[in-house]
């Protein structure tokens, strides 16, 4: 069946009716991995809820006065979600390329771009029931009882954060050949996204060089929308600033995502 889909592509004319067959080829041999990969849909699905329960047993033990849990645990929520397909995208897409199933893409006609998009269908899919779960986690551990409104806002920008993390799980593994040289990339996203990007200490009280390194990772955008939502009253609207930063980067990403797959490949 890979091996089917993998051949669809040669010769194939650019229309975009092909272009569109030739994608959906990538993403349906992409899901069909994953089904078939229990103990990883397992792991992943798990993963998170189990994240969720230990930050219920350490906030529980930091409840005081003047202390608003929430403050922390939706861009935490969104960090686990950050954290989880950016590592899970990016060792996944590596084991691709020692396999060279990305290379028999390229060799037998598929463009960067739908191998890229093919991809980042297939793990969206995954990311989409990852954070519907860690939300449902937050909500029942910690009796968050936002709005309908609020809870579909904060869904949206935790999955467009998802979707950007595994666009730069995809960017980060075409520089890489191997597991080993992927594994020092995790501190070095995982790192600034907790310390730089305010989710845990405000911007503006880091050192001004610190301040300038917050903009390379996408969790200081999601986390200025993200506190200006779970505010009476809040929205989408309140910081669109952030949020066009936010989809900018993710558009970004892909792009040079693309790049780095045609050049490498």
């Amino acid at each position: 069946m890979a091996e089917r889909s993998i051949t669809l592509a040669q010769k194939s004319p650019s229309s975009p009716g092909h272009i569109l067959k030739r994608l959906l080829a990538v993403f349906k041999r992409v899901l069909q991995q994953l089904r078939h990969d229990r103990l990883f849909l397992i792991l992943s699905l798990a993963a998170p809820l189990m994240i969720v329960f230990f930050l219920k047993i350490f906030f529980d033990s930091l409840e005081g006065p003047g202390f608003t849990v929430s403050r922390f645990i939706v861009p935490i929520g969104a960090f686990i979600v950050h954290f989880l397909t950016y590592i899970l995208c990016s060792i996944s897409l590596v084991r691709e390329r020692t396999s060279l199933t990305l290379s028999r893409m390229i060799v037998n006609g598929y463009r960067p771009t739908e191998i890229i998009f093919g991809y980042l269908l297939a793990y969206t899919v995954l990311a989409t029931l990852q954070t519907l779960l860690v939300l449902m986690a937050l909500g029942w551990f910690f009796n968050l009882d936002y709005q309908f409104g609020t809870q579909a806002s904060i869904y949206l920008i935790i999955w467009l954060l998802a979707v950007i993390s595994i666009s730069l799980g995809i960017l980060l593994s075409n520089l890489a050949r191997n597991e080993g040289q992927m594994l020092p990339t995790i501190p070095m996203i995982i790192f600034p996204s907790v310390f730089l990007s305010g989710m845990l200490i405000q911007v503006d009280r880091l050192p001004e060089w610190a301040q300038w390194l917050s903009i390379i990772t996408p969790v200081s955008y999601a986390n200025n929308v993200l506190q200006k939502l779970i505010k009476p009253g809040g929205s989408l609207g309140d910081d669109w600033v952030s949020l066009v930063e936010l989809m900018t980067f993710g558009l970004v990403v892909i792009v040079l995502a693309s790049f780095t797959l045609k050049e490498r490949d």
